[in-house]
């Protein structure tokens, strides 16, 4: 690992490069050795981020530009705009919506744990059998599984499953 600082990108140049249409996730923070996790992100006009909960990782959100909400609630919310820093606290359930410009932010949270085989809960012992197929669960873009049974976006990186 290089244990040296380094500049990686100036979002600033990589936001003003990529196309008007481009979405997703723009950049991601890629070094070996990392403990950290960062990604850009790009939701296009009044598109969203589905409804999840992230159970292991509290997430920073800072908007960059655009606006839109943090959705917590069924009649809860919390304004982003550009400058805003928002915690998203690990097991806290919520969705995020863009305005009408979109809306472009970075998260950074610390590196998430690698996968592991867990032994099943205990509501499942003696049944036998192969667990169901996740394949339309994994984001096409950023490879992350989702929490949610018919995911529309990515909660990770914003990114639409094919289909939905």
């Amino acid at each position: 690992m290089n244990a040296t600082p380094q500049v990686l990108t100036v979002l600033n140049d990589l936001l003003s490069a990529a196309a008007p249409d481009a979405r997703g996730a723009l950049w991601q923070l890629a070094e070996p050795g990392r403990e950290l996790d960062a990604n850009l992100v790009r939701l296009p006009p009044d598109a969203g981020v589905g409804e999840h909960r992230e159970d292991v990782l509290d997430v920073l959100l800072v908007v960059l530009a655009g606006s839109g909400w943090v959705v917590t609630g069924p009649e809860e919310s919390l304004p982003l705009t550009p400058s805003t820093v928002t915690w998203l606290p690990r097991t806290s359930r919520r969705a995020l919506a863009a305005g009408p410009e979109g809306l472009t932010y970075l998260t950074v949270h610390r590196r998430r744990p690698g996968l592991t085989i867990k032994p099943p809960p205990a509501a499942y012992e003696g049944e036998g059998g192969e667990a169901p197929c996740l394949l339309d669960r994994v984001c096409p873009e950023c490879g992350r599984l989702s929490a949610e049974s018919a995911p529309v976006f990515c909660g990770a990186c914003g990114e639409r499953f094919p289909g939905r």
